[in-house]
């Protein structure tokens, strides 16, 4: 709990109205400009992915309070068991303070990839292989039973055989046993701080001290002096697909949102780069997303904001789904009115770019 004497918020933390005079850009080489575009600071839109709004939908922020109803009466009447790995810490975070990223150790994503790639594929190739028989057996006249006998034998019964067997398995293992797929990774990948304005890069090369004793650097920096940037680059059929990343403006620090967004259109990408900035910045109010409902009065700029402007505490957990596929489709119409190209650059005025 914050020091009642002491400050919410650090004297690092990032305002747009109090950005400091900085040093000349480092130059970059010609690598790292190549299908890379620097995307300019300012003017943000009040965006966000639209997964941001998926992931923590009503329905699932009312699952989340019925649960801690039940978790609390519990605990009065000594009746509740911690749920399986409650107390295990996968190193992520997302609230009103910080945005902490962790994958999954690969042991859980090898899992989950089993059980994702073996469904999709399956789905993809039964209705096409069945198609293809019932085509070739109308024009050769077959029988349904040698039809259906020489779909499920040879190449054709591994062509289904093997993505069905890794569904079936990856799903037995997901859902009925935790605990030979449920760890958490070794540690944290990045974090963007809101209350002390920083962004940190988790090292776990660190001289080597991390294999010595298991020790994880930090490579931190005001968020300020880190500038955004889409990579473009093809995918296997030779479409353009984006990368939103940080790079940090002096020294080698550079992260990438790959996992958060997966490569796709630009606009998302500068969606993400909108809601990072109005995320950060602690001269306005925390972005207003249904994940960030319970957080709300707890960060004060955002507490005295929807004091002012009579906001709804409960405004995304009571909302009736009607209203949120509304809501969600009046946010995909922003992302795709976003004008991110045609604003200037606004930390121009504070940094002198060399490149």
């Amino acid at each position: 709990m914050n020091s009642p004497n002491l400050p919410y918020y650090a004297a690092t933390a990032y305002r747009a109205d109090r950005i400091p005079r900085q040093q000349p850009s480092a130059e970059r080489s010609w690598i790292k400009r190549f299908a890379k575009t620097r995307l300019p600071w300012g003017m943000a839109h009040e965006v966000a992915p639209d997964d941001f709004l998926i992931e923590a939908a009503p329905e699932d922020l009312r699952r989340v309070e019925t649960g801690q109803h039940k978790k609390m009466e519990q605990l009065t009447l000594g009746t509740y068991v911690p749920a399986p790995y409650e107390h295990v810490d996968f190193h992520d975070r997302h609230n009103h303070e910080n945005f902490r990223f962790s994958l999954w150790s690969k042991k859980s994503q090898f899992w989950v990839y089993l059980l994702v790639l073996g469904k999709g594929f399956f789905i993809i190739l039964f209705p096409a292989i069945l198609i293809t028989f019932v085509v070739l057996g109308l024009s050769l006249k077959a029988s349904w039973s040698d039809l259906f006998s020489g779909l499920f034998s040879g190449l054709f019964s591994w062509l289904l055989g093997v993505p069905l067997f890794c569904w079936a398995l990856g799903a037995i293992v997901i859902y009925h046993f935790p605990h030979l797929w449920v760890k958490p990774s070794r540690g944290p990948i990045w974090e963007i701080n809101r209350r002390t304005g920083l962004v940190t890069l988790f090292d776990y090369d660190n001289n080597g001290e991390y294999k010595k004793n298991g020790t994880i650097g930090e490579l931190t920096a005001p968020f300020y002096e880190f500038d955004a940037y889409i990579a473009t680059i093809p995918d296997r059929q030779g479409l353009s697909m984006n990368v939103l990343y940080i790079a940090h403006r002096y020294r080698d620090i550079v992260i990438s949102f790959r996992p958060l967004l997966a490569p796709g259109e630009g606009q998302l990408c500068c969606a993400l780069w909108d809601f990072i900035q109005n995320y950060m910045d602690t001269s306005r109010p925390l972005p207003d997303l249904p994940r960030y409902e319970q957080y709300r009065h707890l960060d004060p700029v955002t507490a005295q904001y929807d004091r002012k402007v009579g906001r709804n505490p409960r405004l995304w957990i009571d909302m009736d789904d009607t209203t949120f596929d509304q809501a969600l489709y009046e946010m995909r119409g922003k992302i795709d009115e976003i004008d991110t190209f045609h604003r200037p650059n606004l930390m121009a005025r504070y940094v002198e770019y060399v490149d």
